[in-house]
């Protein structure tokens, strides 16, 4: 028999609360601080700073839970969508960007993010104006449902390629988050991913010791530049610069992001059963998730956007307490100003992530589907069929997305927001929508 879900964290005790929010911290950490890594190599080495990105990634979701009147339990880590982006905007090369220095091309960059940001804001009043349920109604789950599966099966690669840099890790992982969540007795039931990171990390620090490596022969743990790290430091912030060039690169791409915004949004109201695109409405998410990237960019932090990974979590823990990821947020904050400690979290190897992210990854899918069923979409009417079969094949089939120029800014869609962009328009304008936003079910 499953467990009951928790709503309210206080009642296990302040102890178990604090451990829970390491848990989800823990679950970010990873591809959070992996954003900032590939950034600083387009500007070679002046780009982004890990510390400034965990302490906006703290700040900006501690904006999306106040926005969104504290319900919805989401954790906003760095998105991966604006790399091509920052990409572009290092390459420039005309106009004031000739000869100029990378340390500031990124602040342009960054001005973008501010702005994009800002595009989210705009389309919530918008949404607020006409009524999230005209909204809504392009939004039913035979066409969320199928976009957070894709979410789920998108990452799936990632999890295979972090996971082969040595099999042995990521299988004591993954094996210990599965033997933890299925026989684990109390606490240790609802912290398997808490547990399977660091008992994989013990078992890799006897692997390193006994001169065992990684399949491609690296070392599998390295704690270069730990010993060199300070204890206490202010995170690097800098202060975004605004060019019509830059924002014309990076503002679009928030267009792609806001589609995988619903996606998520779906997908957690799906995990804990509740209707967050109706309360406390999507407007407020958007604002929540537009103010936090704005606030991101300013500062010289990567856009923000609600994480899969927590998402697995909750549907793994049971604990939907938005409380607990309010914790891991303020331990984000509290890391940004110990590179020491960051440092140290860096050094876990990235096969541990990929065993992590079997689960995590696969557990988004599980609940694309859990939402389609649970909604009652009826799979004999051929257009149900259409539209999950062409967001499924576009969501995973276009890998690398679409890139169109629109006058000489390189736009990319990618394939999660041009799979929304398939479902809204075959949910539009194929007859027979049956689905009623009031009561969440099909008309009778």
């Amino acid at each position: 028999m499953d467990r009951e879900a928790i709503r309210d964290a206080s009642k296990l005790g302040t102890p178990k609360m604090l451990i829970l929010g390491l848990q989800h911290m823990f679950a970010m950490f990873g591809a959070t601080i992996l954003v900032p890594i590939l950034v600083d190599g387009y500007f070679g080495g002046s780009g982004m700073s890990i510390q400034v990105t965990l302490f906006c990634a703290g700040v900006g979701t501690l904006i999306f839970h106040f926005v969104s009147k504290k319900k919805v339990p989401a954790f906003l880590g760095s998105s991966f969508a604006f790399l091509g982006g920052f990409s572009t905007v290092a390459n420039l090369n005309t106009g004031i960007y000739a000869g100029m220095e990378m340390s500031e091309k990124v602040r342009y960059a960054c001005g973008g993010i501010v702005v994009a940001g800002l595009i989210y804001v705009i389309m919530a009043i918008l949404i607020k104006v006409v009524g999230v349920k005209k909204v809504m109604h392009f939004l039913p789950p035979v066409v969320t449902g199928p976009i957070i599966i894709c979410i789920g099966l998108s990452l799936a690669p990632s999890a295979i390629g972090n996971a082969s840099q040595n099999w042995l890790l990521a299988f004591i992982a993954l094996a210990v988050i599965v033997i933890f969540n299925i026989w684990g007795k109390g606490m240790f039931k609802i912290i398997p991913i808490l547990m399977g990171v660091v008992i994989s990390y013990l078992f890799a620090i006897v692997f390193n010791a006994a001169g065992m490596t990684n399949a491609d022969g690296s070392a599998i743990l390295s704690f270069q530049g730990v010993a060199d790290a300070a204890w206490l430091s202010l995170p690097p912030w800098m202060w975004a610069k605004f060019d019509i060039t830059a924002i014309l690169v990076m503002a679009p791409i928030s267009i792609a992001t806001m589609m995988e915004h619903v996606g998520d949004i779906s997908a957690i109201g799906a995990t804990v059963g509740e209707n967050f695109l109706g309360d406390p409405g999507l407007h407020r998410t958007l604002i929540g998730d537009g103010i936090a990237t704005a606030f991101a960019g300013l500062f010289g932090g990567p856009a923000n956007t609600t994480y899969g990974e927590n998402t697995g979590v909750l549907e793994l823990s049971k604990v939907y307490d938005p409380r607990v990821i309010r914790l891991a947020a303020v331990y984000a904050i509290v890391l940004s100003f110990i590179p020491k400690v960051t440092t140290t979290i860096e050094s876990m190897p990235t096969a541990i992530i990929g065993g992590v992210s079997f689960i995590l990854y696969g557990m988004i899918s599980a609940i694309g589907v859990r939402n389609v069923v649970e909604n009652d979409v009826d799979f004999t009417k051929s257009r149900n069929l259409i539209i999950s079969a062409m967001i499924l094949v576009t969501g995973l089939g276009f890998t690398d997305g679409i890139t169109f120029m629109v006058g000489s800014t390189s736009i990319t869609l990618t394939s999660l927001a041009l799979a929304a962009i398939v479902g809204i328009l075959l949910n539009a304008f194929l007859p027979g929508n049956d689905y009623d936003f009031e009561t969440g079910k099909p008309f009778s």
